[in-house]
């Protein structure tokens, strides 16, 4: 067996080796260290001139994008008012449509019904003031046979042009209005002469 000795206690010369190394590593690790603090202390200067001229850039995109936003959004705008003002025009015509169809039916159906329209109120008017002119033109003793041929011809043209069923009430008062206004007109020249 072999004996091992005890490791020998380091003589003056390496323990001075090891004290110069020391050194310099502690002087090399104390560069580093204040080499990294340079650093730091430089990246933070150039960090916030960075960081301002990114700012700066950032700000001059912003304001070219809401720039084409705008733009945009003013095309969308005038896309969408010209499509209103179709849908619009399209909506006046179907109602316009819709309106004729509604107004045609109820005039049919009031056809069907035997209500006179307006123009056979008006021409049944005009009969009747073309017959009480015929009447006053026999009270003062005008042909009369002529005059009532000459005011009826034109009404019952006029009434003839459209029948329309007419409810026998109205027909009533149509009749009997000229026969009352012949009766006055007859009774005035007589009570005068």
């Amino acid at each position: 067996m072999v004996k091992k000795t005890k490791a020998a206690a380091p003589s003056a010369p390496e323990a001075a080796k090891h004290s110069q190394l020391a050194g310099a590593v502690k002087d090399s690790a104390q560069q580093i260290w204040l080499a990294g603090m340079g650093a730091f202390s430089k990246a933070q200067e150039e960090g916030t001139k960075v960081f301002e001229a990114l700012v700066k850039e950032g700000m001059t995109l912003q304001k070219k994008t809401q720039g084409i936003a705008e733009e945009k959004i003013s095309e969308v705008t005038g896309k969408m008012s010209a499509m209103a003002d179709t849908v619009s025009n399209k909506a006046g015509q179907n109602w316009d449509k819709l309106e004729s169809i509604f107004e045609a039916r109820t005039a049919k159906a009031l056809n069907k019904l035997g209500v006179p329209t307006a123009k056979d109120v008006q021409a049944l008017a005009e009969r009747v003031d073309a017959l009480a002119a015929a009447v006053a033109k026999l009270g003062k003793g005008a042909a009369p046979k002529a005059a009532v041929k000459a005011a009826a011809k034109p009404a019952a043209k006029a009434v003839k042009a459209k029948p329309v069923a007419k409810p026998a009430a109205v027909e009533a008062v149509a009749e009997k209005a000229p026969v009352k206004r012949a009766r006055k007109t007859a009774a005035k020249p007589a009570a005068a002469a």
